[in-house]
């Protein structure tokens, strides 16, 4: 009985160590290039959704500042929207 209890945390030992470089491939880059990712396309799109209705809201209401937030509001899209075109641009002219 001890014989088999053995082999068997010997077995997992080997399963385990075998394993470990697939776990590996998870490693700190692929996390970071996942979150740039989700920033570039996802957040910073809906940022300027957000902010050019904040801007046409103001404008609806009256506020003085009104204009200066739409134009501050269309320049934000404009970079949300353009930011992986942005990003292909800038990392082509680095390589």
């Amino acid at each position: 009985m001890k014989n088999k209890s053995s082999i068997n945390l010997k077995l997992l030992g080997i399963g385990l160590g075998l394993a470990t470089p697939v776990l590996a491939l998870a490693s700190v880059e692929s996390t970071l290039l996942s979150i740039q990712g989700k920033l570039i396309n996802v957040i910073l799109p809906m940022a300027g959704i957000i902010g050019l209705v904040f801007a046409g809201l103001s404008f609806v209401a009256g506020h003085e500042n009104a204009r200066t937030r739409l134009w501050f509001g269309i320049l934000g899209a404009v970079v949300g929207f353009g930011a992986p075109s942005i990003i292909d641009f800038i990392r082509s002219l680095v390589h």
